[in-house]
């Protein structure tokens, strides 16, 4: 008998029922090409003009660190019954099976903030549920579990735009996919 193979273990190993922001690498990768260009640029200027001194150098690499953690995106993951994001100064996590509020802020740049029944509440950006369906199925289930317990009260109108727009997405990505688009 012939001995299976098991799977390599990777250095962020997470549970086969939790999903992750398929997309944060390349988010965090793209944060540090724009901090490393912002610090070159300044470091080259500087240089250029003959004002580049050791102090200075470390005050413009401080200030590219500064510009990393701008643009360094929160880490969000879900499982049955929770979502977490996760950002520099730690995670927040609330029951999406046991919320109570769903809010959606402002236009341009939207953004969910989540409250459950413990009193614990997040901030998501509506666009890593677009772009991570898993994500969004996950925190759908919960808040139709909310919903059937009574505990969801406000909000339900803002995941079910959500849903019309992701649903939107996917069908014309399904369409494209397959040459009718």
């Amino acid at each position: 008998m012939g001995r299976r193979n098991a799977p390599a273990a990777t250095a962020c190993a997470v549970r086969p029922d939790t999903a992750v922001d398929r997309h944060w690498r390349a988010h965090a990768r793209r944060a540090l090409h724009y901090s490393l260009a912002f610090v070159g640029l300044l470091m080259l200027l500087d240089g250029c003009s003959g004002g580049l001194t050791l102090p200075r150098a470390a005050l413009w690499a401080a200030l590219g660190a500064v510009v990393f953690t701008v643009f360094l995106p929160p880490r969000v993951s879900a499982g049955q019954g929770w979502l977490a994001v996760r950002g520099l100064l730690g995670e927040r996590r609330v029951r999406t099976d046991a919320l109570v509020a769903v809010r959606r802020y402002g236009r341009v740049a939207a953004h969910l903030v989540l409250r459950d029944t413990d009193g614990r509440w997040l901030e998501l950006d509506p666009s890593v549920l677009e772009a991570n369906p898993l994500i969004w199925h996950l925190l759908d289930a919960g808040a139709r579990g909310s919903l059937a317990r009574g505990t969801l009260r406000h909000g339900m109108q803002a995941l079910e735009e959500l849903a019309d727009r992701i649903d939107g997405q996917e069908a014309r990505a399904v369409l494209k996919a397959s040459g009718l688009l």
